[in-house]
């Protein structure tokens, strides 16, 4: 074996145009040097023991795994390096000092940015530069088609997809689309019954932070946002936007059935169950069905008798705090909407959009099996168990039934005064 080598070396010396293409030359040593291998492949000759093929094949695999084990590690330290700040607590890396002081504030609780204002406190500058946008009342990115403006380009980027109408999140339950994925994992705790936020006062629990929020200041009575008109205050920046618009007039939802227009789009949604006839929250009880599941809670009172909302004047109980407010007016006199036609003035906005009806003459509501129309849904509902006979109400004195509530003839009861005789009346 010796003799051919050495020959080969002899004929690579001559003047011949012999090209050999040597593709791999190795040199393992031991420590002891007790053993040399050499590895040559080339056109002429290849010397490989067959015990050294052996010991190779079998370190591959641990080559292998060191060099991997080496790539990762210079990877760690390549991490360690891009991201020299590291969080103790939750061991978050981050590439800057700032973004790192940042993230160490949500553990802390630091808030060392206050608004000059109102005092309200915040963890990052930028979220205090956002927040006085809103006494400024700075909104540098608008709407292209509405003319909508946003103090943040991200509020305009969700408010597009209200015209482009993409939804690209979908509930895997329900296939409901959402345009967004926040919007998407709140509704999903609709499915799982999730609330993980719970209110420290009444226990009462909430699938969302912000509404948690929100609900604390029923009990604090925090109303920040005041309406520069008629100084009503509201604990939501969105009630004193949609409040607003009373003042102002402005309708932008339309039906695209009837063209009443609407301060607030699910209003208009709601109102569009009225032409569909949807209605698919059903009470267990009765079976009545609502397009609402609101309308239904408040429902399910008048069986179970309910009244949580109690008049601090004269001690009367309501199962709507909605309508406990209306109610009190009548002890405090306070009627707040005005109609601009006759000047005449009313508690609630509700008993001024029925009385407008009077001066245009518009009856929206319309009976299936006579034709005839009404100002109101209630009076609809009210003339259609003429119909279908049906009597809801009955008496537990006289044991009659009635389309419409029938105590006070055995009461007396009067609670409503004509404004000319002052003579308390029955209510039609």
């Amino acid at each position: 074996m010796i003799d051919k080598c050495a020959d080969t070396s002899l004929k690579q010396e001559e003047p011949e145009d012999h090209q050999i293409k040597v593709e791999e030359k190795e040199v393992y040593c031991s420590q002891a040097e007790e053993q040399i291998g050499l590895k040559q492949e080339t056109d002429t000759c290849m010397v490989v023991p067959v015990d050294e093929q052996a010991d190779h094949s079998e370190s591959e695999p641990n080559r292998n795994q060191v060099i991997f084990h080496e790539a990762a590690e210079a990877e760690n330290q390549n991490q360690e390096r891009r991201k020299p700040f590291s969080c103790d607590i939750c061991k978050k890396c981050f590439a800057f000092k700032s973004a790192f002081d940042a993230h160490m504030r949500t553990h802390t609780g630091e808030k060392p940015f206050s608004c000059v204002n109102c005092g309200k406190s915040f963890s990052q500058k930028r979220d205090l530069t956002l927040h006085m946008m809103i006494h400024t009342g700075e909104k540098p990115f608008s709407c292209v088609n509405c003319g909508k403006s946003f103090s943040q380009k991200r509020d305009l980027t969700r408010h597009m997809m209200i015209h482009t109408g993409e939804k690209p999140f979908s509930c895997v339950k329900c296939v409901k689309g959402f345009s967004h994925k926040q919007v998407l994992t709140q509704h999903m705790m609709i499915h799982t019954g999730e609330k993980p936020f719970s209110c420290v006062k009444c226990g009462k629990s909430f699938s969302q932070k912000q509404h948690l929020t929100r609900h604390m200041m029923i009990h604090t009575g925090e109303k920040p946002f005041s309406c520069v008109n008629c100084g009503k205050g509201f604990s939501r920046k969105l009630s004193l936007t949609e409040h607003m618009m009373i003042h102002t007039g402005e309708k932008p939802f339309s039906c695209v059935t009837c063209g009443k227009g609407f301060c607030q789009k699910q209003v208009l949604t709601q109102h569009m169950k009225i032409h569909t006839g949807e209605k698919p929250f059903s009470c267990v009880t009765c079976g009545k069905g609502f397009c609402q599941k609101q309308v239904l809670t408040q429902h399910m009172k008048i069986h179970t008798g309910e009244k949580p909302f109690s008049c601090v004047t004269c001690g009367k109980g309501f199962c709507q705090k909605q309508v406990l407010t209306q109610h009190m007016m009548i002890h405090t006199g306070e009627k707040p909407f005005s109609c601009v036609t006759c000047g005449k003035s009313f508690g609630y906005k509700l008993a001024l959009t029925r009385h407008m009806m009077i001066h245009t003459g518009e009856k929206p509501f319309s009976c299936v099996n006579c034709g005839k129309s009404f100002s109101d849904k209630q009076h609809l509902s009210r003339h259609m168990m003429i119909h279908t006979g049906e009597k809801p109400f009955s008496c537990v004195t006289c044991g009659e039934s009635f389309r419409h509530k029938h105590m006070m003839i055995h009461t007396g009861e009067k609670p409503f005064s004509c404004d000319a005789t002052e003579k308390p009346t029955h209510q039609l």
